[in-house]
């Protein structure tokens, strides 16, 4: 066993009627200001009650409050408590998913309001890609090739072409945004697929491979059109993308 690295914290009592709130925002603090980092466990309950001067149900609710942060972490069994985590970004996507569910979202304002956002990254990555992005990108395409030279979709890669793309921007919240949107269409598509899956149709399948291989199309002239600098052909590829994506949900998500 290695020594537990975590950094020694001493907190201040409190003294708030909500004071829960005030635990959670100083334990943010420390994490925002690097003191606290992933992997860092807090004192126990009893220990935190004890130097905050408040009872362990406040401390319980602050925990509480930070795990549905993405914060921190609730690690059971006899070595467990809680632990700094870094699940901000699949927080937002569950909430993303909820509140498409809950506000009765539809796959055409989805795809509107994807498209326009990802108009805005490659007219940015245009101007900002490196070398190494393109070799991201193109890495991207060969696993997603060798996958569908053996009849297997290839979602997961046609996922991550477009957070690499959002990574080419260079621009840290654009990249958080598009992991979370898709996060949901991950899900959604996902969604189509077990239902298609229960259907036990071979041939249904076949047409699913030769749409993957469609968007497979897509992402390669969509990096063809950056290298070349040519953003208008870049755009059309990418709505005439999304609008074939939107055609494969539309059927199946209510």
């Amino acid at each position: 066993m290695f020594p537990d690295s975590s950094p020694t914290i001493s907190f201040t009592p409190l003294k708030s009627k909500r004071a829960f709130e005030e635990i959670s925002a100083e334990i943010k603090r420390l994490v925002f200001q690097g003191i606290l980092k992933p992997g860092d466990k807090l004192p126990s309950e009893t220990e935190l009650a004890r130097q905050f001067r408040v009872g362990r149900q406040t401390v319980r609710e602050a925990l509480r409050l930070l795990e549905l942060s993405g914060i921190v972490a609730i690690q059971k069994g006899s070595n467990g408590g809680p632990v700094i985590k870094d699940r901000i970004l699949a927080t937002i996507s569950s909430l993303m998913h909820d509140a498409f569910h809950m506000k009765k979202i539809s796959i055409e304002e989805l795809t509107v309001a994807r498209c326009e956002f990802e108009k805005v990254v490659l007219k940015y990555v245009i101007d900002t890609i490196e070398e190494s992005d393109i070799k991201s990108l193109q890495y991207n395409i060969d696993k997603a090739k060798q996958k569908l030279g053996n009849n297997m979709l290839a979602i997961e890669e046609h996922i991550e072409f477009h957070i690499l793309l959002a990574k080419a921007s260079k621009n840290h919240f654009f990249v958080i945004v598009m992991a979370s949107i898709m996060a949901l269409l991950r899900a959604l598509l996902c969604q189509v697929e077990e239902n298609l899956e229960s259907a036990n149709d071979n041939i249904g399948y076949t047409e699913r491979i030769i749409r993957s291989r469609n968007t497979l199309i897509y992402h390669e002239g969509i990096i063809h059109a950056i290298i070349e600098k040519k953003q208008d052909e870049a755009v059309q590829l990418l709505e005439q993308h999304l609008q074939e994506v939107r055609n494969r949900l539309q059927p199946f998500i209510k």
